[in-house]
């Protein structure tokens, strides 16, 4: 399985996004939606993502309906949040092309805006997480292989400005779902390496601005 995780910063070449030759495609946040429904077109294959702290809340929008000679707006017909074509792992398990994977989008509060949460509020969405994930594996006896965020772990990679602080409450859950992956975005390299680490068995991932895995479905 080839995946191409991109987060943060626009994938350059867009329109070459085949060269990559994906199965799947995962954003760990703060792409333009455009950007997302423009690599869905290209590279037809599916592509899963968590929102980040730039990106807007993920609330469900009515549809417009034309009527000559004005459009109206119809309550009925509800366009799912998000980018088209694309589906939301944010606080969700999905099973896409033979692995499993389970998100969790924002970063820690340091202003205003959706998509940001204090340490409590997101060691509360990682436990949902977790007991989702735990009662799907038991169904199934299937674990998580991918554990999308845009935040990284506190101490894995993150920064000490109160923006890029990591978040304490995934440690816990990696400890709980053991996933193989963790790929996140939300720390820039701005010219430094970033290199991987290990949290238990699980590879902490920086894919800003991408990064092509290839992983055993």
């Amino acid at each position: 399985m080839r995946i191409l995780a991109i987060a943060d910063e626009p994938f350059p070449g867009l329109p070459d996004v085949t060269g990559a030759k994906p199965d799947l495609v995962v954003s760990c946040g703060d792409l333009p939606w455009d950007d997302l429904e423009r690599i869905v077109d290209i590279a037809n294959v599916p592509l899963v993502y968590v929102p980040g702290n730039h990106d807007p809340a993920l609330v469900s929008r009515s549809s417009h309906v034309a009527v000559w000679p004005a459009s109206i707006e119809n309550p009925h017909l509800v366009d799912p949040p998000g980018p088209r074509g694309c589906t939301s792992v944010d606080g969700r398990i999905e099973d896409v092309r033979g692995l499993r994977i389970a998100g969790l989008g924002g970063s820690v509060r340091y202003r205003e805006g959706p998509n940001q949460y204090t340490q409590s509020e997101m060691a509360r969405r990682a436990r949902r997480l977790a007991d989702r994930a735990m009662l799907k594996g038991l169904r199934d006896r299937r674990r998580v292989d991918i554990l999308l965020t845009h935040a990284p772990p506190r101490g894995l990679g993150d920064e000490d400005d109160p923006a890029h602080r990591g978040f304490d409450a995934l440690h816990r859950l990696v400890r709980r779902l053991r996933p193989r992956f963790l790929l996140h975005g939300h720390i820039h390299p701005y010219g430094i390496e970033r290199p991987d680490r290990m949290l238990g068995e699980t590879r902490v991932i920086n894919v800003v601005p991408f990064k092509v895995l290839e992983v055993d479905a």
